[in-house]
């Protein structure tokens, strides 16, 4: 019998969501985005659960999409890109819309799409062996989880640009400092730590943390709608190109590509 790409445990009024794909860092084959999308939904949906944990086994957070197994298990994963960047964005939205917090419990790398999960979350604590990292730019795509809407409103517009556009690993110690996660402890604390703040969250005044969840983001401006439909729109283009192509091939050949803008 296989493993649940998806671990769901429950303790009193919080529920804590497991991304169980360990060997791969947690990277998001189709059957992990399925479980997650059902998952976050029943969660969120749930009136008995105050407060979520979102994490990832074995030292890691979530290394993004796996593409190796979405062009191995799909050969028509690029015909399917519209739909399939659908389904990306009803983790985001889920998370965003939910009306009880949501933690991201970090540990090793949150990369790619999983560094947007982890930014979509309402509070973050890191180990000091994690890092985040907006890796798109490395094989000639943009952020497509929320992470142009996230960023600017985190640390700052020449911060974000100079995360996305370098597309280098912001270590646990300097996302704090920039104000990307709210706290790091050791990678032994993290799970008890990550628990003890969400079981403070589901202790509180369920209604008041709801409005003000749903207040400040809607104070955020710009709107994460049109930022989601702007980084579908503009990923699409990027996922269709040569340079994406070059960028997978020299990622898996484990060489420096050589973009040509087309």
């Amino acid at each position: 019998m296989s493993e649940d790409v998806l671990i769901v445990s429950r303790d009193g009024a919080v529920a804590t969501l497991t991304m169980n794909r360990p060997r791969a860092k947690n990277a998001l084959n189709k059957a992990l985005l399925e479980a997650l999308a059902a998952g976050l939904r029943s969660v969120a949906e749930d009136p008995a659960v105050r407060a979520i944990v979102l994490t990832g086994a074995g030292g890691a957070f979530c290394a993004g999409a796996d593409l190796k197994a979405a062009f191995s298990e799909n050969p028509n994963f690029v015909d399917q890109l519209d739909a399939t960047l659908d389904v990306y964005h009803s983790l985001i939205r889920t998370i965003a819309a939910a009306p009880k917090p949501v933690v991201a419990a970090v540990d090793g790398p949150a990369v790619g799409f999983g560094c947007d999960l982890a930014l979509a979350c309402d509070l973050r604590i890191a180990s000091n062996e994690a890092y985040f990292q907006e890796k798109f730019v490395k094989i000639g795509l943009m952020p497509d989880g929320g992470g142009t809407f996230w960023l600017p409103r985190l640390v700052g517009l020449a911060r974000a640009m100079e995360i996305m556009m370098l597309g280098e690993a912001i270590p646990a110690a300097r996302a704090l400092e920039f104000g990307l996660v709210n706290r790091v402890v050791a990678p032994s604390e993290l799970s008890a730590s990550a628990h003890v703040l969400a079981q403070s969250l589901a202790s509180g005044p369920p209604l008041a943390l709801a409005g003000m969840k749903r207040a400040t983001r809607e104070a955020l401006g710009g709107g994460l709608e049109s930022a989601l439909a702007a980084e579908k729109q503009g990923q699409l283009a990027c996922l269709r190109s040569n340079d994406c192509l070059e960028g997978v091939a020299a990622w898996m050949q484990k060489r420096d590509p050589e973009f040509q803008g087309r």
